[in-house]
């Protein structure tokens, strides 16, 4: 990495960005996230977290201790670069406790949790995560939180049976969702009823701490029938409101704050907005009029998000509609009351913000105030819940946001368009809505289709910025952040994740962790989860549990659940690096994208930093750590 350059230094930035200097933004507090892992040498890989908040050129020293011997510390000087270390050889026929003392101005601080490491442990690229299941089920997308207050996450999962995507008719089973500590222990099942759909559009469920408390909440759309985690039922358990096709047009529809603890309903309020107003059981013509069709496909395309619209605590984002009308409501949690901060409707087609919503969503700051925005597909509303600007150029199935040309002040959003259109692939400035370059589509797919998939990953570094590719619509090839094709062949379009150690991102693909090898247009396998007994998820999407910075160092990791879906396996990286960065989770940007990752198409995080060999420094955030305080 070059010396370090802070990204909106300079009198430049303080132009284009008058509101740079903000308030700390409250965050979780993380413990160091100590990971071992066994490698086939007979050696222990062991790496940890460099959190966002702390001071430049902290040490650390790595200790283990080897049953009931006392710890041995195994590093000579403290660890100033990377946080990584391979222990050679233990003794692996007892348990090896790894922890780590940060070391500031020489002086060791408090020891992290230990990670343990059990005797006999099996050479093994992942951790297991034991589940318990409902028969018929499979687990589906996850999301991590901390639950408890104690520094570390616990994996919230989607239990999915049956499920249908909204064009089609049909029953589906009640979702779930539970959570889990990474040792398997279950803390709670909420099953969200019969009165919820289950598919990749209805069941979004947000998990961040949302009263600023030191422990997450949990908060879904639920009806009539729903169990929380303490049995309790929300409305009436003997209403069904599926019609003879499987939809549910009719009847209440709430949204539910549950604690991330227990999974107890702590307050539940009218979901906004209702299929119609004033009206339980509106006519088929009524929902047509309102939504664009009148059996249940448009009006049940639901989106979630969490932002800080105030930059100083985060609020609920539940959306409703993209096709044609959208309706995104902000709620806010604050001393165990549910408040609705504001409310977007762009009510008819007329409207230029109807029908630029996508399959998914992302958050960040566009216009450097220290508030976040919503980018909500071809538009974007501002924090106060207006809209900054709409490109009309409307609905798509992908979307990325990041610092993707950083030779641009500011952060930009590559897209794409469904239908057949001159903007198939389109790459926007993410604070004002200028298209900078688009790319015809070439050719129209199935029912007139764009591209299905886009991707903007930084793979190639002899072109500086993100690399943007597309797959249908006879888009073929690479452009680099200009807009210039780069390369005729492109990799497959789906996540992307770093892993290897270098400053490039890698591709996920289905369970396969791939480098792109720019110079022969290749794809190098660098790990497959299929080898280790995995699958991925949601069909064609073909998406990981969960792909985030949990654990160790900076890089990611991809959750997958085995093939008999009885266990979560969380891959992490072994690869030796030379880098050292503060964990993504401390960057808001990022951390917030963890949050929404498990929205309806599934989309890969992006730091709000530029990340490549050719980076700066990444600028400190600007956060404060809360720390969960038990009540005496």
């Amino acid at each position: 990495m070059r010396t370090f350059t802070a990204r909106f230094a300079g009198i430049a930035a303080l132009l284009l960005f008058p509101a740079v200097l903000m308030a700390q933004r409250p965050m979780e507090y993380l413990g160091r996230g100590v990971v071992a892992i066994h490698q086939t040498t007979d050696s222990v890989f062991v790496s940890w977290r460099v959190l966002g908040t702390d001071p430049a050129g902290l040490g650390f020293n790595l200790y283990r201790q080897t049953g009931k011997a006392a710890p041995v510390k195994l590093n000579q000087s403290p660890i100033t670069g990377a946080t990584i270390f391979s222990d050679i050889k233990p003794d692996f026929t007892q348990t090896n406790a790894y922890f780590v003392r940060p070391v500031d101005q020489g002086k060791e601080q408090e020891a992290s949790k230990p990670f343990v490491l059990p005797a006999n442990a099996p050479v093994k690229p992942y951790l297991s995560v034991p589940l318990k299941t409902p028969n018929g089920y499979q687990p589906n997308d996850v999301s991590v939180a901390d639950l408890d207050g104690d520094g570390e996450y616990e994996i919230i999962l989607h239990q999915a049976g049956r499920g249908h995507d909204n064009s089609q008719g049909g029953f589906t089973d009640s979702p779930i969702l539970q959570a889990y500590k990474l040792d398997g222990t279950l803390l709670w099942t909420i099953n969200l009823g019969k009165n919820i759909r289950e598919g990749a559009h209805y069941t979004q469920f947000m998990v961040y701490d949302l009263d600023g408390d030191g422990r997450a909440e949990v908060a879904c759309k639920t009806a009539d029938g729903t169990i929380d985690g303490q049995g309790n039922v929300i409305g009436d358990s003997t209403k069904d409101w599926r019609n003879d096709r499987g939809y549910i047009l009719a009847g209440p529809e709430y949204l539910t704050i549950f604690n991330g603890m227990t999974g107890k309903a702590m307050a539940t309020t009218n979901f906004v907005p209702a299929r119609y107003p004033d009206n339980l059981n509106p006519t088929s013509d009524q929902l047509k009029e309102m939504w664009g069709d009148g059996y249940g496909n448009r009006m049940d395309r639901f989106l979630a998000a969490i932002a800080y619209l105030d930059g100083k605590h985060p609020s609920l984002i539940m959306s409703r509609g993209y096709y044609t009308r959208t309706f995104v409501t902000a709620w806010d949690w604050k001393d165990g009351k549910l408040t609705k901060r504001w409310a977007f409707d762009s009510k008819d087609k007329k409207n230029p913000y109807s029908g630029q919503g996508n399959h998914n969503l992302s958050i960040t700051d566009v216009d450097g105030d220290g508030k976040d925005e919503i980018i909500y597909g071809a538009m974007t509303l501002d924090d106060d819940g207006k809209g900054l600007y709409t490109t009309g150029i409307g609905h798509a199935d992908a979307l990325h946001v990041g610092d993707l040309d950083p030779d641009r002040p500011g952060l930009e959003v590559f897209d794409t368009q469904e239908r057949f259109s001159d903007a198939g692939a389109n790459f926007r400035d993410a604070r004002t809505g200028e298209v900078i370059w688009k790319k015809a589509s070439v050719k129209a797919g199935e029912d007139g289709e764009g591209p299905g998939r886009a991707l903007a990953l930084n793979i190639d570094p002899r072109y500086r910025g993100s690399e943007c590719w597309v797959a249908g619509a006879g888009l073929t090839g690479i452009w680099d952040a200009k807009g210039n094709k780069i390369s005729e062949v492109a990799p497959p379009c789906n996540f992307g994740i770093f892993w290897d150690g270098d400053l490039q991102s890698e591709l996920l693909n289905g369970t396969n962790i791939m480098k792109w090898d720019y110079q022969n247009s290749k794809t190098i396998s660098l790990l497959n989860a299929r080898n280790y007994d995995c699958a991925s998820n949601n069909g064609t999407k073909a998406n990981p549990c969960l792909s985030a910075d949990i654990l160790g160092d900076w890089r990611e990791e991809a959750i997958y659940r085995t093939t008999d879906g009885k266990e979560l396996r969380i891959f992490v990286s072994t690869i030796p690096t030379t880098h050292r960065l503060y964990t993504f989770m401390h960057d808001p940007q990022y951390r917030l994208s963890i949050a929404w990752q498990n929205v309806a198409y599934n989309q890969p995080p992006h730091t709000s930093f530029y990340m490549g060999d050719d980076m700066t420094e990444p600028p400190k955030p600007n956060i404060i750590l809360i720390k969960y305080a038990e009540k005496k």
